[in-house]
């Protein structure tokens, strides 16, 4: 498999000249995940979906743990397509992830048009006082997870699924909980949609409403019924803010 397959998984075909979605899954999350999101919006907009390492047909691959690694690997990948505008969406870790590629792509093509959706996840330089969780037993990380939601109870229940996702799932955690924002002196990269539950208990409206200081203009923050994963029940909502950003 080429960097390209390995890293990005289209699953739907799109239009020629269709605007460009790249979404970044949360911790333990996979490509899979945004499956909805391509079959919604195809072929009007062309979506990739990230697969990160350590999971599903990269099971065998070596996780990183390391935000900044990850948006490196990703980055080279995203520069070899040209410079046409790109819109980048990215839930709880996979907003993280999706901001540093989109301050690497800043860096390099200062010129291209970019717009970053970070959904259930603080600002960057937005920290908490909280247990990590990737520090936790095996027991204690199923349990915050299925607090979460998000993971169908039967994978939970299901030790020999447990045995496949729990590697990828603390890795992920290692990598976003030692992540720490570091500021390089240049603007914002590209304006930000902040998107938060109303309930989610690891992002409030107020932790949301910081991606402002690192946005260009204009930015605007969402907040929708739910949980950490406001995303499922709030589908249509989201897909709408979703098409009338991608139609203009």
């Amino acid at each position: 498999m080429t960097d390209d397959s390995r890293w990005l998984r289209r699953f739907q075909p799109a239009q020629p000249g269709a605007p460009r979605l790249v979404c970044f899954p949360h911790a333990g999350g996979s490509a899979s995940y945004f499956l909805p999101v391509a079959q919604a919006l195809a072929p009007q907009v062309e979506v990739f979906a990230v697969q990160y390492p350590g999971r599903q047909d990269r099971f065998t691959e070596p996780r990183v743990e390391d935000i900044a690694t990850m948006a490196g690997r990703l980055h080279a990948v995203i520069t070899r397509w040209g410079p046409g505008p790109l819109t980048l969406f990215g839930h709880s870790m996979g907003a993280i992830v999706a901001y540093e590629v989109a301050r690497r792509l800043r860096r390099d093509r200062p010129d291209q048009e970019l717009h970053l959706f970070a959904s259930g996840r603080r600002a960057p330089h937005r920290t908490r006082s909280e247990p990590a969780l990737h520090t936790l037993d095996d027991a204690g990380l199923i349990t915050m997870t299925r607090a979460l939601g998000g993971t169908a109870t039967a994978v939970l229940d299901d030790p020999d699924m447990l045995r496949m996702i729990l590697p990828a799932l603390r890795s992920d955690y290692t990598a976003i909980e030692t992540y720490h924002w570091e500021p390089d002196g240049a603007p914002p990269p590209c304006p930000v949609t902040a998107l938060t539950g109303d309930s989610d208990p690891r992002t409030t409206p107020e932790e949301a409403a910081a991606w402002e200081q690192h946005s260009q203009h204009p930015f605007d923050l969402q907040v929708l019924p739910g949980g950490h994963f406001f995303l499922t029940d709030q589908a249509p909502a989201v897909l709408s803010l979703l098409r009338a950003h991608l139609g203009r």
